[in-house]
């Protein structure tokens, strides 16, 4: 039965030379290449006509073809920030020095505004929104990121959920690479279609559904303690996760549950001392707890990178750590060998958290490895 939910609205930069010529959409190349991705991601599915019409593409170039297939699959929506073709396929052509721009807008690359002329583009870009009223759209590339949100870079943001703040408020987006830089950087395809498969979870319901998880901080003894005994004795396996400033653990995580964790910090920038613990002897004493925890090899552990942890853990503080089971890191290579391995990449395609890694305060040292 087809889907009863919105169309899947798809935002693209502007128009190629071939989407000018028959004024649609997506139709050259990088069109020809979303569409096989949407059908990776089970958004669409191909059928015996589509491929028909994709084998006299290939022999013709005439994107009428491609426009055909569009039109069997209204399960998606498609649409470009700009609907013209720019000069030389440079977006950059329409962008002139902040005295020109269109008030409220940020530059869409360094100094360059869009001109105040284009303003009409948006009005139809806001009405096309209201009107197909999406649970989701798929921001594709910098320009259609920028236009929704104000913000340019892709690689920090793809494949986070955001909610649209800047043209018009309170829609649902995930952005991701435009398929033009697929057929530049082949590498990053696997990466896009698992945006796509996301995007096509979150078409279901139009609000932004974080996951809900109890994170325990700023802990006494006492609360690490019982946390251990209560929780982590006896666990199926027990994330640990540490973070660092020079030769130092400044934190350690750990987390029995993927919706329970406690922090244990070390470093408190609020203290006169620059500990966390009030004394010596208190943080020796979390410490002996940590220890506890590490060495026990009935306990399955789970890192990222690991053997950054593990080794850090040993060469700072001796502590050498037992039952280590599964890396997030090695697990996650093992799926996808060319795709980037960072805890940031990790959650952007494994979870729904939002972009946390670009939340921190920009001047703390954190540990390398993600």
């Amino acid at each position: 039965m087809p889907s009863t939910n919105p169309p899947i609205f798809i935002l693209g930069e502007a128009r190629g030379g071939q989407e000018e010529k028959i004024d649609s959409c997506f139709v050259g190349p990088s069109g020809v290449e979303l569409l096989r991705m949407l059908h990776d991601a089970s958004i669409i599915s191909l059928t015996g006509r589509d491929r028909d019409c994709l084998s006299q593409y290939y022999h013709t170039n005439d994107p009428k073809y491609i426009a055909t297939i569009w039109t069997q699959h209204p399960e998606v929506y498609r649409t470009n920030v700009f609907q013209f073709h720019p000069p030389n396929n440079d977006i950059t052509t329409i962008c002139g020095p902040k005295s020109s721009a269109l008030g409220g807008y940020p530059p869409l690359a360094k100094s360059k505004y869009v001109i105040a002329k284009h303003e009409p583009e948006f009005n139809r870009l806001i009405d096309e929104l209201t009107t197909i009223d999406p649970n989701i759209v798929i921001c594709l590339g910098n320009t259609a990121l920028w236009e929704i949100t104000g913000h340019t870079a892709i690689t920090k943001y793809r494949g986070t959920t955001l909610s649209s703040t800047h043209t018009i408020a309170g829609f649902k987006l995930i952005p991701t690479y435009h398929p033009a830089a697929i057929l530049r950087q082949w590498e990053n395809r696997p990466t896009l279609v698992a945006d796509l498969i996301k995007a096509k979870k979150e078409s279901t319901h139009a609000d932004i559904r974080r996951p809900q998880r109890a994170i325990h901080i700023e802990p006494s003894l006492d609360d690490i303690a019982q946390f251990f005994a209560t929780h982590c004795r006896g666990c199926e396996i027990l994330s640990v996760d540490i973070e660092t400033a020079g030769s130092r653990v400044t934190c350690i995580g750990f987390a029995p549950r993927a919706d329970l964790a406690i922090v244990i910090p070390f470093d408190d920038k609020r203290s006169a001392t620059g500990s966390y613990w009030p004394s010596g002897a208190d943080e020796a004493r979390a410490w002996r707890l940590i220890t506890d925890i590490l060495h026990d090899p009935t306990i399955p552990k789970l890192f990222q990178n690991g053997m950054y942890d593990i080794a850090f853990l040993y060469r700072a503080y001796g502590i050498r750590t037992f039952g280590a089971a599964e890396d997030t890191m090695l697990l996650h290579h093992a799926l996808q060998p060319e795709a980037l391995k960072g805890l940031g990449y990790l959650g952007s395609i494994y979870s729904n958290e939002a972009a946390w890694k670009h939340m921190r305060v920009k001047h703390e040292t954190i540990k390398r490895d993600d």
